[in-house]
């Protein structure tokens, strides 16, 4: 908003020069076509200022824009590896009735909680690993005996 303040101010400085000039009066020694080069020459210099700023804004939002879309992307991507993992582990036998949180940022899979024996825990890691998209497996599930 300030860079639009400027240029309201040298648009501003511009038109009273222009206005000035009109009127007859001098202000300097200049005459009223020098006066008017000069305003004409402030203006197009304020106008190609305020261009290259509105180009540099626009590929800052285009920038950001991109970056967004890749988070949301990123996002969507990890939300389907989690959904998968979970799905193979509820079709395991041995895991399927045990309560395992699944975790994945940037397709690294964390899985915490509990497995019935040592088999079954790196049965877990094994069936993570096999999703498409996973980058890593951390298996932080503790073996528990179910009686």
């Amino acid at each position: 908003m300030k860079t639009t303040h400027r240029y309201t101010a040298l648009f501003a400085a511009a038109a009273a020069t222009v206005l000035i000039a009109a009127c007859g009066e001098k202000v300097n020694d200049t005459t009223v076509g020098q006066q008017v080069d000069n305003s004409v020459t402030s203006a197009q210099s304020a106008g190609t200022e305020l261009k290259n700023d509105a180009q540099v804004a626009a590929n800052d939002m285009q920038a950001a824009g991109s970056q967004a879309a890749a988070t949301v992307a990123e996002s969507a991507t990890d939300m389907a590896i989690t959904a998968k993992v979970n799905a193979a582990l509820a079709a395991d036998d041995k895991l399927s009735a045990l309560k395992i949180d699944v975790d994945t940022e940037a397709g690294n899979v964390a899985l915490t909680g509990t497995a019935p024996d040592e088999a079954a825990r790196e049965r877990a890691t094994t069936l993570a690993a096999a999703i498409d998209g996973v980058v890593t497996v951390k298996n932080r599930l503790t073996v528990v005996k179910i009686s």
